[in-house]
């Protein structure tokens, strides 16, 4: 059997290492979507690795008879179709363990700068610095603080369960809403091996919406918006919204339109609707903190991750 694996999206060289050990050829060329399963077949490739950018329809599975396995570098996998792969015998991996720490300080790199009005300044000072600093100064003057707040997780799987364990470390208080755990158990570990346990009961949606300060989103991609115009009515006056979870999960028409009426004070987004191309509207609101789709872009993360893929790789296909 070939033992040629294509990391599509990349990987990281302890991934291509812990694989090239076990005897596995690692391609870490890019190939463009229209031909994939052309080199896919050319080359005898056996495991297919990918991040959110290659899809893995239906027609590319049917059309790869030689494929063994498709592997996804993070948690989501809305990019594969991830029944049919199963129908068909093909290995459908992902490392949802890998990236919690890395979004989770995301999100609050988000809330941070939200309440500091960082993602103005950084825009403001370099153009208004030199000239009217006492006027920045007055504009960003009114910054609040996390501790003491209560922070609304939406989702509280892996990643949703690591912020919490940030919220908790600053001194906020954590609620949260999950369809699908009714009570969880939190371990807080510190640098010298103590740790501090938290259990937490499962909250209604709307307790959340209308009790929280601030709310961050951990949910997969869904048909419907989770937050929309009758979700952000029913939050607290000047709530701080944190999206790292998914593009669509929330209306962002209806978000630009609270927060031009003040209802929500400043939003932190990793993903958008329309991404790779987001909305003009968004790019340019001054009350929204932006990054590109990086919850899962450290160092650490994507080494966790390509060796998590590489010991799925090799239990599965040796």
């Amino acid at each position: 059997m070939s033992k040629k694996i294509l990391a599509n999206d990349g990987i990281s060289a302890s991934g291509i290492k812990a694989l090239e050990t076990a005897g596995y050829e690692v391609l870490t060329t890019t190939v463009a979507q229209e031909q994939l399963v052309n080199f896919i077949n050319e080359e005898g490739v056996v495991g297919l690795l990918v991040r959110s950018a290659t899809q893995v329809r239906s027609e590319l599975i049917d059309s790869c008879p030689g494929l063994k396995l498709i592997g996804r570098g993070g948690v989501g996998m809305d990019n594969i179709d991830v029944a049919y792969a199963k129908e068909k015998g093909i290995h459908v991996i992902n490392t949802p363990a890998s990236s919690s720490s890395s979004v989770a300080e995301l999100v609050f790199a988000h809330l941070f700068g939200g309440v500091r009005f960082l993602y103005d300044a950084n825009r403001n000072m370099p153009l208004e610095g030199d000239r009217n600093f006492k006027v920045l100064k007055k504009n960003y003057g009114k910054g609040t603080e996390l501790r003491g707040k209560t922070l609304g997780v939406l989702g509280f799987g892996r990643i949703g369960q690591a912020t919490a364990k940030i919220a908790l470390g600053i001194g906020m208080k954590v609620i949260y809403f999950d369809p699908f755990i009714e009570d969880a158990k939190i371990d807080l570990q510190f640098f010298d091996g103590q740790s501090v346990s938290f259990t937490f009961n499962n909250s209604s949606k709307e307790e959340i919406l209308k009790n929280s300060d601030f709310i961050t989103l951990h949910v997969p991609a869904q048909k419907e918006y989770v937050i929309g115009k009758r979700e952000l009515e029913m939050m607290k006056q000047g709530v701080g919204l944190v999206n790292a979870a998914r593009g669509g999960v929330i209306d962002e028409v209806a978000l630009i339109e609270a927060i031009d009426n003040g209802k929500v004070a400043f939003a932190g987004l990793d993903v958008f609707e329309s991404e790779p191309v987001p909305e003009i509207r968004i790019l340019m609101h001054p009350k929204i903190s932006l990054s590109p789709h990086i919850g899962a872009a450290t160092d650490e993360a994507q080494d966790r991750i390509g060796t998590e893929l590489a010991e799925q790789i090799i239990n599965l296909l040796t």
